[in-house]
């Protein structure tokens, strides 16, 4: 018989896995996070409900526990930043679920932390951040009187991309050289199914609680391996590996913490490779010791998972999205730029077809400012959407008033109108890459 689960984090990567595979063993789900929208219309048949674990006070709790037999928390973060507080998601959030837990007299949880959390690993700043708030949160949910289970997952591989699984997509498309940092270092995998099915097994009532258990198949790889395999499994030719010095890597990490600044969540950050840096294992025979699951190890699971067109588009295109954003933010912020430098220039431009100096100063003047403002709101992600939307209607907007007023120019030697064309096209491009998850 089915039972009501609430899952938290319920259309994250693992989350989307264990929702799916809860529904599919007949029971009734309800999916907590940040931003349900999306979620709620690709699954109808599930009860959302929008709340922040960062923020949620016990009595946010209360209502959605009212017909609730377990709960499954995969709401994680991995470093702190302007829209993610470890402790606050990590430690505090869970305390209060856990006091609303015991209020509202429900038993069973589930908690989805890492694997290798431990009090001596130590990794440097936001590696030990990122350690300690998950460690936090297991001691807190030894001593909170429930019946809990720890899941600890390793690298977790999955059919679809999200995160640090999509940035190994990234670098195995990557033409003429792979570059990994750490490429040495050993990681554990585990498939995002067998995350799912463990959970689906930890839920059920008669399941042993109090447990800690690893989940990663006992066969360690190094990151090299991991993006060697992916790169065939993409179907692509082989290109030689760049060991990729730390100091590098770290700069590029350092560029990703400060885009977090402007609302972009890289998964190369410095926490990341903190963690690389320190390996990711735990027990292989856990799974199948503690949950009767023998865990699919890469080979496994690439064959399990047959990558096609989908796959290598998104893997060819993940790097080129940011450098899309980056060339359309650059262009026409200089734009704007070169408009306020030259306004008498430009508005000779305008005065010869006739129009009268001071409308014709007006809209350069108007016109670089626009330019300016949708080459910076493209930075910051909030303001993204609106700012591409812009560069394609200010670019119709430019072309037909350019066709009205300076129809000559279609035929100048230099192409201003028709250089619009494509810097339009490319403002849709990535419009269409836009979405994160």
């Amino acid at each position: 018989m089915g039972m009501r689960v609430l899952v938290i984090g319920a259309y994250g990567l693992i989350g989307g896995y264990v929702v799916a595979r809860l529904l599919a063993e007949g029971h009734a789900v309800t999916g907590v996070g940040r931003d349900v929208a999306a979620a709620a219309r690709s699954l109808p048949q599930v009860r959302w409900a929008r709340l922040d674990m960062a923020t949620a006070a016990m009595e946010d709790w209360r209502p959605l526990l009212s017909d609730v037999q377990a709960v499954v928390n995969c709401a994680g973060a991995l470093q702190d930043g302007p829209r993610d507080d470890l402790a606050a998601v990590h430690r505090d959030g869970v305390g209060r679920l856990v006091a609303a837990c015991v209020q509202a007299g429900v038993r069973r949880l589930v908690h989805v932390s890492a694997a290798g959390v431990a009090a001596d690993r130590g990794l440097g700043a936001q590696g030990d951040r990122f350690n300690d708030t998950k460690l936090a949160t297991e001691t807190l949910l030894r001593a909170s009187g429930l019946d809990w289970i720890i899941l600890r997952p390793g690298l977790v591989l999955a059919p679809a991309a999200y995160g640090g699984s999509a940035l190994l997509r990234g670098l195995a498309a990557l033409p003429g050289v792979l570059p990994v940092v750490h490429a040495d270092a050993t990681v554990q995998v585990v498939a995002a199914t067998d995350v799912a099915l463990a959970v689906a097994r930890a839920v059920l009532p008669g399941t042993a609680a109090g447990r800690s258990i690893d989940l990663v198949h006992d066969e360690p790889v190094t990151l090299a391996g991991v993006v060697l395999s992916l790169r065939r499994w993409l179907g692509l030719p082989p290109v030689p590996l760049w060991h990729v010095p730390a100091g590098v890597a770290r700069l590029a990490a350092k560029g990703a913490d400060a885009l977090a600044w402007a609302g972009w969540r890289s998964p190369l950050r410095t926490a990341t490779l903190d963690q690389l840096r320190g390996g990711i294992a735990g027990d292989g025979r856990a799974m199948e010791r503690e949950l009767a699951i023998r865990p699919l190890s890469v080979a496994d699971m690439l064959v399990a998972y047959p990558a096609g067109v989908q796959e290598r588009w998104f893997a060819k295109s993940y790097f080129l999205k940011p450098a899309m954003l980056a060339m359309l933010a650059f262009f026409w912020a200089l734009s704007g730029v070169v408009g306020f430098c030259r306004v008498p220039e430009a508005t000779a431009v305008l005065t010869r077809a006739g129009m009268a100096q001071m409308p014709a100063t007006l809209f350069v003047l108007l016109g670089s400012a626009i330019d300016l403002a949708l080459g910076v709101g493209v930075v910051f992600r909030r303001r993204t959407k609106a700012a591409l939307l812009g560069m394609v209607a200010v670019s119709g907007a430019y072309m037909l008033g350019g066709t009205l007023w300076r129809p000559d120019l279609w035929l100048d030697p230099m192409g201003p109108f028709l250089k619009t064309l494509p810097a339009a096209m490319l403002a849709l491009a990535a419009l269409a890459l836009l979405d994160e998850r």
